[in-house]
């Protein structure tokens, strides 16, 4: 998934606990699916950015690279400006883009 094109708010917002448990009826159960998913965006971003640092990875250290490699700097500062893992999957989870489901409650539902 393309997390550049979220509509995701980059700053934290207070969510309404009601709406959040709409779904699962368990507000800890929606809590968990979103720490779930927002590791699993955590670590696509990490590996993405990861790999675009490495074309700038060089075996000999010189400080004049360092301080002027303003590509590298540009790259991390987007980055950071992306919303957090946390904000994109509650986004997520708030307009049902996150597949989940319970083996537990399956199981319970088939016995009955």
């Amino acid at each position: 998934m393309d997390y550049k094109k979220t509509n995701a708010p980059t700053n934290t917002v207070t969510q309404d606990i009601l709406d959040l448990c709409e779904d699962t009826g368990n507000i800890y159960e929606s809590v968990a699916i979103i720490s779930k998913r927002a590791n699993q965006i955590s670590v696509d971003l990490k590996t993405e950015l990861s790999k675009k640092l490495q074309e700038f990875a060089s075996t000999n250290d010189n400080l004049d690279e360092i301080f002027e490699n303003r590509e590298q700097i540009e790259i991390s500062r987007y980055y950071e400006k992306l919303p957090k893992p946390t904000l994109i999957a509650t986004q997520e989870f708030r307009e049902g883009k996150i597949y989940y489901r319970n083996p537990s409650k399956d199981l319970q539902d088939d016995e009955l």
